[in-house]
C-alpha cells in the first residue's frame, strides 16, 4: 500500500500546483521556461503513475475488502463509465457543446471515473486509489473555475457537428474498452 500512497502523492501532488500554487508556477515558468517545465512535470508524472500502478498491483495481490458491492453497482458504474468517455473525448473535440457549457470535461470524466469505481470495488487499495482521485477532481475542478473568472475565460461555442463526433467517438470508445480492453488490460471485465 505504500507504493501506492507514494504514487499518488507524487502524481497527484505535480497535478496539484495549479491548485495550491498557481503563482509559483507562473513564476518558476518564468525562470526556467516552459520546455524544462513541462519536462519535470512529465518526468514526475510518468513516476508517480508508474508507482501508482505498481502499488496498485501489489495491494490487488492481498486485498483487504471493507465491503462487497452488489453485483448491479459494476453494471452502474459500467454505464456511468460511458458518460465519463464521453466526457474524456470533449476535452479534445474542437467546438463541442459539452466543453462549450462544462469548460472542464476532462476533470469531471476524472470525478464520474472515481465514483464509478467506488461504487463497483469494496477493496482498501480502491478506497486509496479512486478516494484521492475524486477528491483531487473536486478540487482541481473548482480550482479551474476560479481561474476561469479571474481570466474572464470565454469558452468558444459548440456546434452540432463538433457535439455529434464528440458523442459518437467516446461511445465507440467506451464500447472498446468496456467489453474488451478493461478485461485484458486489467483482468475484470465490467459487463462478463
Amino acid at each position: 500500500m505504500a507504493i501506492l500512497i507514494l504514487g499518488l502523492v507524487l502524481f497527484l501532488g505535480v497535478h496539484s500546483i495549479r491548485i495550491v500554487a498557481d503563482d509559483w508556477r507562473s513564476a518558476t515558468i518564468g525562470r526556467i521556461g516552459e520546455k524544462p517545465w513541462k519536462g519535470v512535470y512529465a518526468l514526475l508524472s510518468i513516476a508517480g503513475f508508474v508507482l501508482i500502478v505498481w502499488g496498485y498491483a501489489l495491494a490487488r495481490r492481498d486485498p483487504v475488502l471493507l465491503w462487497q458491492p452488489p453485483t448491479a453497482m459494476r453494471h452502474i458504474a459500467g454505464l456511468l463509465m460511458l458518460a465519463a468517455f464521453v466526457l474524456l473525448v470533449a476535452t479534445y473535440v474542437p467546438r463541442n457543446s459539452i466543453k462549450a457549457r462544462l469548460h472542464h470535461p476532462m476533470v469531471l470524466a476524472v470525478k464520474i471515473w472515481a465514483v464509478a469505481h467506488l461504487l463497483a470495488n469494496g477493496g482498501l487499495a480502491d478506497v486509496v486509489l479512486f478516494g484521492a482521485f475524486l477528491v483531487w477532481a473536486i478540487f482541481n475542478f473548482r480550482a479551474a473555475r476560479q481561474r476561469d473568472r479571474q481570466a474572464m475565460t470565454v469558452y468558444p461555442a459548440g456546434t452540432a457537428g463538433g457535439t455529434t463526433i464528440t458523442v459518437l467517438v467516446g461511445v465507440a470508445l467506451w464500447i472498446v474498452f468496456a467489453f474488451w480492453a478493461h478485461g485484458f488490460l486489467f483482468g475484470v471485465r465490467p459487463f462478463g
